[in-house]
């Protein structure tokens, strides 16, 4: 028998019941999990009503608060509707979890499947501001059963008391083949001088998990009879909002600076470890983050993986990352950057590492 932590969420009149197995479900890049729960209806209040569930991935691009009558912050993106009752179609047959639910849910359970495309973006939140209420910008996914006559039917209004639904995520993993590492040349030749200053910044591996530390090489090479001041490295959250306009937007989740002084005429080699982290970037509204289930911790958005020719309008957001390294030359002020510093820039993936167990087997019962 299949242990599982169970999801639940009942309507206000009590005639509909959710149940799911789980609320992550893993965009593999080539396939995605199918979403397989089980809906308990008690037909005895539909009233000659009919029964749907849906799943629905939409964006939203403001705040609850400041929807007004008419226009909703929100943006469909995909949605997918199963009449449950009375049932039209045939069933496909029931996945191990439905027949763990299903005992759950008991009689009146009913189970149904989603198959969620792979173009579809993954669950990501826009950090608000401390001020701000309500539901944060982002991509979010819904499962929603609902009571009504017709199943999309703009002039009928449906109570809140006749649905129930429940947020669940898509998330991707760290793939398990790793690319090699990146690196960057850098030469700069000065008017001033003969000679070149020569940079080169590396990794062992372009990926890293959130939370671990990333090491950085660092080479220079300064033929030059200028002073390295100090080292900089930066780390640049990119966010692509591609759903309503063509806005990228970059946020310093890192920045440190190290008192390493390179002399004229001189070499140097040295290794940084760095380490970006959320906690450190808690004022920072619109940093993008994993998609959260009501209020518990996530960390920064990991980075997107696209299917080679994939069309990125459909992701909604596109989250990815970089790492400056300058070498700062002085006269600057306050630490600002010179048009005689040296930068170098490497990509970076920062992801999650897949669970060894991705189903819980806890045997509780959880309502949410």
């Amino acid at each position: 028998m299949l242990c599982c932590r169970v999801y639940k969420k009942t309507s206000g009149n009590g005639s509909l019941c959710l149940y799911l197995g789980r609320r992550d479900f893993v965009d593999h890049v080539e396939s995605v999990d199918s979403v397989d729960g089980v809906l308990k209806i008690d037909p005895s209040g539909l009233n000659g009503r009919k029964v749907w569930v849906q799943l629905a991935c939409a964006f939203r691009y403001g705040r609850e608060d400041l929807d007004v009558i008419g226009v909703s912050f929100r943006k469909d993106i995909w949605i997918k509707r199963i009449q449950m009752y009375p049932f039209e179609g045939t069933k496909p047959p029931n996945t191990p979890m439905q027949e763990a639910l299903l005992k759950k849910a008991g009689d009146q359970g009913h189970p149904f499947t989603f198959d969620i495309p792979v173009h579809l973006p993954c669950s990501v939140s826009l950090q608000p501001a401390p001020e701000d209420a309500g539901k944060p910008c982002g991509v979010d996914y819904e499962v929603k059963a609902y009571i009504a006559n017709e199943e999309d039917n703009i002039d009928e209004k449906v109570e809140k008391k006749d649905t129930c639904r429940l947020i669940i995520r898509k998330i991707q993993y760290a793939p398990a083949e790793l690319a090699a590492g990146p690196k960057a040349d850098i030469n700069k030749q000065f008017i001033t001088a003969d000679k070149p200053i020569h940079m080169e910044v590396s990794m062992e591996k372009e990926l890293y998990y959130h939370g671990d530390p990333i090491p950085i090489k660092v080479k220079v090479n300064n033929e030059t009879s200028k002073v390295v001041k100090k080292i900089k490295i930066n780390i640049f959250q990119i966010t692509d909002v591609v759903i309503y306009a063509a806005d990228k937007y970059h946020k310093c989740v890192l920045n440190e600076e190290f008192g390493d002084q390179i002399n004229a005429n001189s070499t140097f080699e040295k290794e940084y470890s760095v380490t970006p982290l959320l906690v450190n970037n808690k004022e920072k509204r619109g940093l993008a983050l994993d998609g959260r289930l009501k209020d518990e911790d996530t960390n920064l958005a990991s980075s997107t993986l696209l299917i080679p020719d994939m069309d990125k309008q459909m992701q909604g957001v596109v989250v990815s990352y970089k790492i400056k390294v300058i070498l700062m030359m002085g006269g600057g002020l306050l630490g600002s950057l010179t048009s005689s510093d040296v930068t170098a820039e490497l990509p970076l993936v920062l992801m999650s590492p897949k669970p060894a167990d991705l189903t819980s087997t806890s045997n509780r019962f959880y309502s949410q």
